[in-house]
């Protein structure tokens, strides 16, 4: 008996082996190639597009959540918009070599599909709601947390800087460092009602507001503040805000 060839084994992408091949073939093709080979009735990524970005979106929720207890939701928010964002999905489907695997139409082809961000990180969503439809839940989160495992490192290590996600901490230790006095936050005003308030938050140094945040409580509106004041510390931004 012949043994089965390359060609015959089920595909696989990272640590995944797909059981159903169409659902990997439909999540690595883009709407350019279907345009073009309308007799085929091949299907285009995008409807696995919108399930993956919902799947990724509770993976990421449930994993920072879990493992960032003493975080805000606001922090927590924070930390999971940097990771379902375009740039580091982008990032881990290079990784993946995923670009040379997509199927794309002739003018896709020509501007460098392959290479846009926003075609990897939707290719990446696409990819993350197939392994769901193959292999459930669990197999999907397993891939995902191995295929950013890059981007969660580099959370982790943030979280272990000195002061972690605590930007206050940090700006009042920049501040010390730099101008020998401590920053002062100001409630600048209060929205909405009193179930789902919003606050206003400025931070000042020396009379001069360095940053403005926004949150439903005042910690996580202060937290903001702290933050928009370090980026714009650290870029060497000038003040007072503009």
């Amino acid at each position: 008996m012949k043994p089965a060839s390359s060609a015959d084994s089920p595909p696989s992408i990272s640590n995944y082996r797909f059981v159903n091949a169409a659902f990997l073939n439909e999540a690595l093709t883009h709407k350019s190639y279907v345009n073009e080979q309308r007799a085929s009735g091949q299907n285009h990524n995008e409807r696995l597009e919108f399930l993956g970005d919902a799947v990724l979106s509770l993976i990421i929720s449930d994993y920072l959540a879990s493992r960032y207890t003493e975080l805000s939701e606001g922090a927590l928010s924070q930390l999971k918009a940097k990771l379902v964002s375009e740039a580091p999905l982008a990032k881990a489907a290079r990784r993946l070599d995923l670009g040379a695997r997509l199927k794309l139409g002739r003018g896709e082809e020509l501007s460098k599909g392959r290479e846009k961000p926003s075609l990897l990180a939707d290719g990446l969503e696409a990819v993350i709601a197939a392994v769901y439809l193959d292999g459930g839940l669990e197999e999907s989160r397993n891939f995902t947390i191995h295929v950013l495992g890059e981007e969660l490192r580099q959370i982790d290590e943030s979280q272990m800087m000195p002061g972690g996600g605590d930007y206050k901490t940090r700006f009042q230790e920049w501040c010390q460092k730099h101008h020998d006095v401590l920053p002062r936050y100001v409630i600048a005003r209060e929205t909405g009602p009193d179930h789902q308030k919003l606050f206003e938050v400025e931070v000042f140094l020396n009379d001069v507001i360095y940053g403005l945040g926004r949150g439903y409580s005042k910690k996580e509106a202060e937290q903001q503040a702290a933050q928009r004041a370090l980026e714009r510390v650290e870029r060497g931004g000038t003040f007072p805000l503009g």
